[in-house]
């Protein structure tokens, strides 16, 4: 294997939630890696508007709003003339107990974590089929494995269960038509998502604790593993989910 499998020259990337975080550190190493990027999300960063330029550009999008999707995905093919890559990365965190979680923030869960991936990946994979070939890395959690500790998150969890077997069913739809989906699943990795918990005293401890490797992941670890999974280098790889958590979920 030569290192030029894990470059991404010529391909054109769509990043959801590619402003901050994990997101954020994707759209950096693929520009590193050649592609041209398309971040959207709610809002810019500073560090989203430093990217852009002649292989990067953003588009704003609300992934609930049901419109987003083929407008993001238009806008993508418009500025760079195809759409290689999908990243469906944006999303977002609740806890509380079950019996306490009412109809609005499981509306809210669901909408952005599972219904917006959906809607956005079945925009995609429209010109990648018409291309015959693309691939869509769908980033889920190792919360779609396991119950967290000490958080109660039964929302969160199952929205993210949803997109890692949205991601099995996909690669075995599309394996045939030159299109591979996988997912990544993080564990608790430094990002404005876990800030809240990371300053706990308490949930930190239990965090590090219950992570054999005794630290958090950053965002620049989650980025290499989505390198791998979008570029030439696994080419043979479709259905998998690819966990980078530390350890978290070996007991």
């Amino acid at each position: 294997m030569s290192l030029q499998q894990f470059r991404l020259d010529g391909k054109v990337a769509l990043i959801t939630g590619g402003n901050r975080g994990i997101g954020l550190a994707i759209s950096q190493l693929f520009l590193q890696a050649g592609a041209k990027v398309m971040i959207t999300g709610r809002t810019p960063t500073p560090e989203a508007e430093a990217l852009c330029g002649d292989n990067c550009a953003w588009v704003q999008g609300d992934v609930t709003d049901p419109a987003t999707p083929d407008r993001i995905v238009a806008a993508t093919v418009k500025r760079f003339g195809a759409l290689d890559i999908l990243v469906n990365n944006a999303g977002i965190a609740d806890n509380g107990d079950f019996h306490d979680f009412d109809d609005a923030r499981l509306a809210a869960i669901t909408d952005t974590n599972f219904i917006a991936p959906f809607r956005i990946a079945r925009a995609a994979v429209k010109p990648m089929l018409a291309a015959g070939a693309g691939v869509v890395l769908n980033v889920g959690s190792i919360s779609a494995e396991v119950a967290n500790k000490p958080q109660l998150q039964v929302a969160y969890n199952a929205s993210k269960a949803a997109v890692h077997q949205m991601t099995r069913v996909m690669a075995f739809e599309y394996a045939g038509r030159g299109i591979r989906v996988n997912a990544l699943a993080p564990g608790y990795v430094v990002s404005d998502m876990t800030k809240g918990g990371i300053a706990n005293a308490a949930w930190n401890k239990v965090w590090t604790e219950n992570t054999p490797m005794g630290r958090f992941g950053q965002p620049e670890e989650m980025a290499n593993c989505a390198l791998f999974l979008c570029s030439p280098a696994s080419s043979y790889v479709t259905g998998a989910v690819l966990t980078a958590d530390g350890g978290y979920t070996t007991h």
